[in-house]
């Protein structure tokens, strides 16, 4: 999905979900993203890890034929996040091309702050439940 698609997509009801860390998606996202890491920080070292729950967090958010943009730092995460989820039956994702990286050069909007609906550890929380 190209940047001046992904912003139409979103306004016509598809949902912008950045794979990128907690800790990127804190330091600035697109404006109404909602952020699913594909890999996220390891408390210990600090090095990125593959997320454990990402399959599991998506499913329990997303309905598998909901419309989706995948959105990353470059395009190369969101891309493998797109495999995987295709691969548990997600059918309807698109990749933004170039990521946040491309989004803020183009001056689309982005926001620094997520209400708890969108932000990681409040999904993950709710999948918990969802799951128990």
């Amino acid at each position: 999905v190209s940047l001046t698609d992904a912003p139409v997509a979103q306004r016509a009801g598809a949902t912008y979900v950045d794979v990128r860390s907690s800790l990127e998606f804190e330091a600035g996202h697109p404006a109404g993203a909602i952020n699913v890491p594909l890999l996220d920080a390891d408390e210990d070292t600090g090095q990125l890890m593959p997320n454990p729950d990402f399959v599991r967090v998506m499913k329990a958010t997303f309905a598998p034929d909901m419309t989706l943009l995948l959105g990353c730092q470059s395009g190369t995460r969101s891309a493998r996040a797109a495999q995987i989820l295709e691969t548990f039956g997600f059918t309807s994702l698109g990749n933004v091309l170039a990521g946040f990286q491309g989004w803020a050069a183009v001056g689309l909007p982005t926001e620094t702050t997520a209400p708890a609906d969108r932000a990681y550890a409040d999904l993950l929380r709710a999948a918990d439940v969802t799951n128990t």
